[in-house]
């Protein structure tokens, strides 16, 4: 059985990597100041009441602003499993600040995502657009209102997205499941879809797409820039439906086995 965490695929040399920042920093800025202003005026207007297969045009541009993006760093998304339409909260292991961009560029959803996100460039101004939750680690005050907020969101009929480790990791391992931040799917009665991210053939890239120690942002932001291409699978598993486990502690455990299961298939 394949392991998620087993291996890093390597850079390549100096040269291989230079030539990557060569084709990709230029691909970047190109993305940032001439494809992205239209898309955040786009979804500025009222876009999410033009419907387009089924979709809202505001949907439509996100997913195809955060798709790019992931194309610029050489990620090639391939989606496995169908995303659930409506009102769904989704739960994914957390690898990296690029799971909001994987998952967006297959379903959009309003993600729960930490405050310091707010402030990260391009990142932050299209997760505040793209319906993101913040919140303050460690304030209780500040989890109920997100609680609030995606119950809110979720009787509307929205989707929410939540990462229910609370944090990052090295990738070596997928933490505990936090079960209060399920209580939003319990108290609105809709289906939890849990989906597992891997970063590379099988997952075999999850610890070089992680933070690597001390790592910030924008450190991890260019290191990734200039790291050889990768195969991103956004592996949609089944739900946990309402009513068939008994409480948010059991949907949690539910939802971790499954994506846990998914990371270590072949």
């Amino acid at each position: 059985m394949r392991s998620p965490t087993s291996s890093t695929a390597p850079a390549g040399g100096r040269l291989a990597r230079a030539g990557r920042y060569a084709v990709r920093v230029p691909m970047l800025l190109w993305h940032a100041l001439v494809h992205l202003p239209p898309v955040m005026i786009g979804i500025a207007l009222p876009s999410d009441r033009v419907d387009i297969g089924g979709e809202s045009l505001r949907s439509r541009l996100v997913r195809w602003w955060q798709g790019g993006l992931m194309r610029v760093f050489g990620m090639r998304m391939r989606q496995v499993g169908t995303p659930l339409p409506g009102a769904t909260m989704f739960v994914a292991n957390h690898v990296s600040w690029m799971d909001i961009s994987a998952l967006h560029s297959q379903r959009m959803m309003g993600f729960v995502a930490k405050q310091e996100i707010d402030g990260w460039p391009v990142v932050g101004r299209m997760a505040r657009r793209g319906e993101t939750i913040f919140h303050k680690r460690g304030s209780q005050e500040s989890l109920g209102g997100v609680l609030d907020a995606m119950i809110e969101r979720l009787r509307e009929g929205r989707a929410v997205g939540v990462f229910p480790e609370g944090r990052t990791r090295d990738g070596g391992e997928v933490g505990p499941f936090h079960a209060r931040i399920f209580m939003a799917a319990v108290e609105a009665g809709v289906p939890v879809q849990p989906v597992a991210l891997r970063y590379g053939a099988g997952g075999d890239d999850q610890r070089a797409v992680a933070f690597q120690g001390r790592e910030n942002f924008l450190q991890n932001f260019l290191r990734l820039l200039g790291e050889p291409a990768r195969v991103v699978d956004v592996v949609f598993l089944a739900p946990v439906m309402p009513g068939e486990a008994d409480g948010r502690a059991a949907i949690a455990k539910i939802a971790r086995e499954r994506i846990v299961e998914a990371l270590q298939a072949p």
